[in-house]
């Protein structure tokens, strides 16, 4: 403690050129993107921009034909839904992360206006937080918030949690040169912006204010978006260039065939413009169907829907998505930076174990020393859940009385101080005179401290107790990285002085025990730590505590092991003094950064980038935000500061390390469902397009109609991608390694089940067509009687080709077909990979409710008046119905007979 002096502090002149020159002392808010803008954006992606052509194309031809062909206003549908598909997919992304915005508008609001106490003008004030100026001089107490950085001009027994910035919960802060800890992330005699007082108090001249403090850069770091596309938004990409080129050379394709037959054509005799134009016209309009009809519309529905549905359900796994993305990177996620204080670790110390000396835990003496020779207090708030006030350490004494049936309050109320002298770092005791409530007509002094500085005082030692054993006892606590206090009391004769002249002076006192604290690892984390190794996911501890702490809790955790060695760890400055190729060369193999600065952490993540790591950060204080921002996945904690949570996407409820392997978990599973429905639709467009294909080769304009095409591209992928995002996660998932996230999203067995089963559909439609075009068929059932050798005679011929017609009644049985196939073949997508059956409906009720709707909506279209000449369709009979369900449903039992097969083949071997 420092001699008191007499402080002028600032003028009010001076006030005013300091406020002049460095502003107010607040954090600049990051500036907000209008709604507008934040909705246009969502039209930036790849799907959504093809789609727009697409839509615009689609018209332009739909005014074609309604002004220059004299058609209905049905040929505006198409076009009209295709905007809808846009609107639906870009509303959804839109409104569910503008409502999650919603939710953490709250978390950037800084409390500006808190007063704080500062001498001006040679008069002690309270002004504003907002208010404070460079050159300040500041009073802090207990319990108070640090309203600025700066420098200590006095400092009491001064200790400031600083786990906001550095993840230390407690520092010990003083102006005397001796005691400075030259490994402290600050200055021992600087004090900063957002950090709190926990005991003790000071005086302080600011230095910085607002975004120069040290809290202020943070956060400015924070606004910086040096954000990486997301695995998803690069696989979407891929798929969206992919989809373009291929529509484009078939609708390339198709105009140079169609012109080749145009001139090929036995009634070709003579070039006339006029007749060529109106041609070229009618092919570049099949073109562009067929373009449109190729572009996935459903895809940027399906993958909102899925992270929408997987948003909503990992809330309830307490894992609040801000960003939608976040949801499935967290799938592609290798590594995971952590930091320890709060996250791996409860962030409140607890005594770890006791050892005591001819003295049982419930002896008085033991209750005293704990309860009296404190400063420390407990907040009763939540009595199943009592917070410390005060010195963390002298704390954990409190709770663990508490935890053995021991009110220290009572044993206050009930006793009387009579001297104390509080603990500094020089002395490293405290100790205290109590007349006893428990020894009723006792004096009694009790010291506690270092154990060496208390053993060393001792007179006698309480039984069992000798030095040797002590020391390995201390030695094995501070091995575990524990913080240990030793006991004596002495009882006081009349006469006997027991402190004088700063120390005590006191000659027999009686040592009883030492204590280990320590802050104790959150006890699901062991397990969550393990089922990210073994999903292959690296993990790594970022800290401002000691290398020796920050170790033990690695090893505590299952993530330090025998094996390692000092390569594995490093500190803050050795990790600064590395250049970026040694850091490149040596960073996967580090676990542990200990005695890391907040920027640290943001260098380690974007060199694990350069890596091609997906990376996702943990953290709670504003020292993490700089990483959790530049992170492809930041997860905050649900205590955590509000700088923390708004650079974050992803806040973990309750602070629990398990939740986050909970949200890898879905993850994966949301891709994999991504995975499905893209088998389903690619499946569905590759048998509809080559349709259309021949259909123009075959003087067919399109044997499905546009508003036909509708339903399939719109509504029933709709419904399958509500039906596919809506499969439970699967916790097998968490057994694989993580994807490669340059791997495209189309896997080689789904190239092999889009082309072979779209092939397939394809055939079977084909041979409809054919069939329904030379034929009048008025039910399924006159195809048994057909002579199909004398109808494909001609197969050779241009005219097989070219001629012939299609009747309402064929061109709805050749819809219904392609629906019920595509309908039943949805089960197969559901099932595809997971080594099950496709009819295992567990976790599935969603998926039962759209299929339901989806027959449903199949039969009413066909059936009921008012929709059959919007769809272009005719009644089918119950007879072609029941041939229709029971032919198309041999697509799922064909599939079941080879997943038994395969299985009973698996079980012989």
């Amino acid at each position: 403690m420092e001699s008191k002096h007499h402080y002028t502090g600032l003028t009010a002149r001076e006030v005013a050129q300091s406020r002049s020159k460095y502003g107010e002392n607040v954090l600049t808010p990051p500036a907000k993107t209008p709604l507008w803008l934040q909705f246009l954006d969502k039209f930036r992606d790849p799907l959504i921009i093809i789609l727009l052509i697409a839509g615009a194309l689609s018209i332009l031809i739909s005014c074609y034909e309604y002004f220059g062909l004299d058609d209905g206003p049905t040929v505006f549908f198409e076009p009209a839904g295709i905007f809808v598909a846009i609107m639906l997919a870009t509303g959804l992304s839109f409104y569910f992360e503008y409502q999650a915005d919603k939710e953490f508008a709250i978390l950037n609001q800084v409390n500006d206006d808190e007063p704080v106490e500062v001498i001006r003008d040679s008069n002690t004030t309270l002004i504003p937080r907002r208010e404070v100026v460079v050159g300040d001089i500041v009073i802090v107490n207990t319990g108070e918030e640090i309203p600025a950085d700066g420098e200590l001009m006095e400092s009491t027994l001064l200790n400031v949690d600083e786990s906001t910035l550095t993840g230390e919960p407690m520092c010990a802060k003083t102006t005397v040169a001796s005691e400075f800890d030259s490994q402290a992330t600050f200055p021992s005699n600087h004090v900063m912006k957002g950090t709190k007082v926990m005991e003790g108090h000071g005086i302080m001249r600011v230095l910085a204010i607002g975004d120069h403090t040290e809290q202020g850069k943070v956060f400015e770091a924070v606004q910086i978006d040096n954000s990486v596309k997301t695995p998803l938004d690069e696989q979407l990409d891929g798929l969206g260039r992919l989809v373009a080129k291929l529509s484009y050379c078939v609708g390339a394709g198709i105009i140079i065939g169609r012109i080749l037959m145009y001139f090929l054509s036995p009634s070709y005799e003579q070039f006339y413009l006029l007749p060529f134009i109106a041609y070229l016209l009618q092919t570049l309009m099949i073109a562009v169907t067929l373009v449109v009809v190729s572009v996935p519309e459903g895809l940027p529905m399906a993958v909102t829907l899925s992270l929408a549905y997987s948003m909503r359900r990992m809330l309830k796994t307490n894992n609040l998505v801000r960003k939608m993305h976040a949801c499935e990177t967290m799938g592609a996620t290798t590594v995971i930076c952590t930091d320890k204080t709060g996250t791996l670790t409860q962030n409140q110390m607890r005594v770890d174990d006791v050892q005591l000396y001819g003295v049982s835990r419930n002896s008085s003496a033991v209750a005293e020393s704990m309860a009296l020779n404190s400063t420390a207090q407990l907040d009763f708030t939540d009595p199943n859940n009592p917070s410390v006030l005060g010195n963390p350490t002298e704390g954990a004494l409190l709770l663990w009385l508490y935890e053995h049936g021991t009110d220290y309050r009572e044993l206050r109320e009930s006793s009387t101080v009579i001297d104390q002298l509080p603990f500094n770092t020089e002395r490293k005791y405290m100790a205290t005179v109590v007349d006893s409530a428990l020894m009723p007509g006792k004096r009694i002094l009790y010291v506690k401290g270092a154990p060496e500085i208390v053993f060393g005082m001792c007179h006698t030692l309480g039984e069992g107790a000798t030095r040797e054993r002590i020391e390995n006892q201390l030695l094995d606590f501070q091995n575990h990285a524990m913080r240990t206090l030793g006991f004596a009391f002495q009882i006081l004769e009349e006469g006997d002085v027991a402190i004088g002249d700063g120390h005590v002076c006191a000659t027999r006192l009686h040592f009883i025990g030492i204590t280990a604290i320590a802050d104790p690892v959150r006890s699901d984390v062991p397990d969550a730590i393990k089922e990210c190794l073994d999903a292959g996911i690296s993990i790594k501890i970022v800290t401002g505590d000691t290398p020796a702490t920050a170790r033990e809790i690695g090893r505590q955790i299952g993530l330090w092991t025998h094996d390692d060695s000092d390569r594995n760890i490093i500190t803050g400055p050795e990790f600064a003094a590395l250049n970026d190729e040694q850091l490149l060369q040596r960073v996967s193999e580090l676990k542990i950064i200990a005695r890391a600065r907040p920027m640290d952490k943001k260098r380690l993540v974007e060199t694990l980038q350069r890596l091609n790591q997906v990376v996702a950060v943990t953290g709670d204080g504003t020292n993490d935000a700089p990483a959790l921002r530049a992170a492809q996945v930041g997860l905050s904690m649900g205590d955590g500061t509000s700088v923390a949570k708004e650079a974050s996407d992803i806040t973990i409820i309750d602070n629990s390390f398990a939740s986050i392997g909970k949200a890898v978990m879905w993850g994966r599973s949301l891709y994999q469902n991504i995975q499905r429905f893209l088998l389903f639709q690619l499946t569905v467009n590759v048998t509809a397009c080559l349709i259309v294909l021949i259909g123009a080769f075959m003087g067919t304009e399109s044997p499905l109609t546009v508003t036909q095409m509708l339903w399939i591209n719109l509504i029933m992928d709709t419904f399958a991608a509500m039906a596919l995002a809506s499969l439970p996660p699967s916790e097998s998932v968490m057994h694989d390694r993580p994807r490669d996230r340059h791997a495209f999203i189309l896997t080689r067995p789904m190239y092999g089940e889009i082309v072979g089963v779209g092939g397939l559909f394809f055939v079977l439609l084909f041979f409809f067509l054919l069939v329904f075009k030379h034929t009048d068929v008025d039910s399924l059932s006159d195809m048994l009687s057909l002579n199909y050798l004398q109808l494909f005679a001609g197969l050779g011929t241009l005219t097989f080709w070219t001629e012939g017609h299609l009747t309402a009644y064929e061109l709805t049985l050749l819809f219904t077909i392609f629906v019920m196939t595509h309908f039943f073949y949805l089960f197969n997508a559901r099932a595809f990979e997971t080594g099950r059956s496709a009819l295992h409906f567990g976790g599935c009720k969603g998926l039962l409710t759209i299929v339901v709707i989806i027959f449903a909506g199949q039969v009413l279209m066909v059936e009921t008046p008012i929709l059959q000449d919007f769809f272009n369709v005719v009644s089918l009979s119950l007879k072609d119905w029941v041939a229709i369900v029971v032919g198309s449903s041999l697509v799922l039992w064909v599939r079941e007979a080879w997943h038994l097969a395969k299985a009973g083949c698996c079980t012989r071997r």
